[in-house]
Parts: C-alpha cells; structure tokens; sequence
C-alpha cells in the first residue's frame, strides 16, 4: 500500500468523540481526490474530439432542420387559410346556383324585374318618426340679427376710434357734495 492508500484508509481521529472524517465531510466533495482519480489517456482525447467535431458537423445541419420545420409550419398555416377561403367561395358558389338567390340579387343589385312588373323606387323611404325635425329655435329672448355684423363692428372700431374725448372743467373735482 501507498502512503496515500494507507490514509484514506485508516481512521482519522477525532475531536467529536468517535465522527469519523468521512461522517463529518458528508455534506463536502474533495475536488483534489476527485480529479487526482481522473485519467487522461490517448483515448479520451480521441473521444472528445471525435464529440467536439461531431456538434460543430451537426450544427448547421440541425440550424437547416429547424429552419425548415418553421417554413414547414408557416407553409401549414398559409394551406388552412387556403382551405378556408375555398370553402367560403364553395359557400358563395352554392348560393350562386340558387335562382331565388340570383333573382334577389339582380333586384338588388341591378334593379331588374320580371317583363310586365313596374318598379318604384323609393327615395326617402324612413318613416316620418325618424326624419330629422326642423331646427327649433335656441331660446325666446335671441333671435337672428338682420343686419350685417361686420359693418357694425368695423363701424364701432372707427368711431371709437375718431371720437373726441372729454376734459373736465379745471376746478371740479371727483368729489360729490
């Protein structure tokens, strides 16, 4: 046996009263004894570089792989939108084939009638409840002025303008009696 041996062996002692050192260090990892029972061959190194080409040859070539599964799965979306839109317009097609539909629609559309009908056209149709009342006035005391309201102001403007202003007589006062 080695010395090394010899102490990983043998108890060690104790202050606890009777904890060996492997109860006591339970919860602690000894990196030093850990990595001194690693070996490092020729092997190992093969192998680690075999798995480091590996994943930089992989790479691109999972990067392609999930490229392709999102334009898969847009390509997928786009076909259920198609899908959609063509059964819609298999909808409109069958009501299409219908000639109660395509009568309605020419009426509607086209104002068509059969020979010998007369048509009437109605252009305020709403009932006299909904038509818009006439305008009421706002109040009782303001009415519409008849006159013309910027000649007034420009006028007053002027004639405040050039009217003469009024002195006081020297000897009065603001006082009243």
């Amino acid at each position: 046996m080695t010395r090394e041996g010899a102490g990983r062996d043998a108890p060690a002692p104790s202050s606890r009263g009777g904890a060996s050192r492997a109860e006591r260090t339970r919860g602690r990892v000894d990196v030093r004894e850990w990595a001194g029972g690693i070996r490092f061959s020729a092997f190992t190194a093969i192998m680690m570089g075999l798995v480091v080409l590996a994943v930089f040859v992989l790479m691109p070539t999972v990067g392609t792989y999930l490229s392709q599964r999102q334009q898969i799965s847009a390509l997928q979306h786009s076909v259920q939108l198609t899908t959609d839109q063509v059964a819609e317009l298999e909808q409109q097609k069958a009501r299409w084939a219908d000639p109660a539909y395509v009568t309605s629609q020419a009426r509607a559309r086209l104002y068509y009638v059969h020979p010998g009908e007369i048509v009437y056209l109605v252009d305020d149709d709403l009932p006299a409840s909904s038509l818009p009342a006439d305008q009421q006035a706002v109040s009782d005391q303001v009415v519409e002025t008849r006159s013309d309201w910027m000649g007034q102001f420009v006028r007053s403007i002027t004639g405040a303008g050039l009217a003469q202003t009024g002195v006081a007589p020297a000897g009065a006062t603001g006082t009243a009696p």
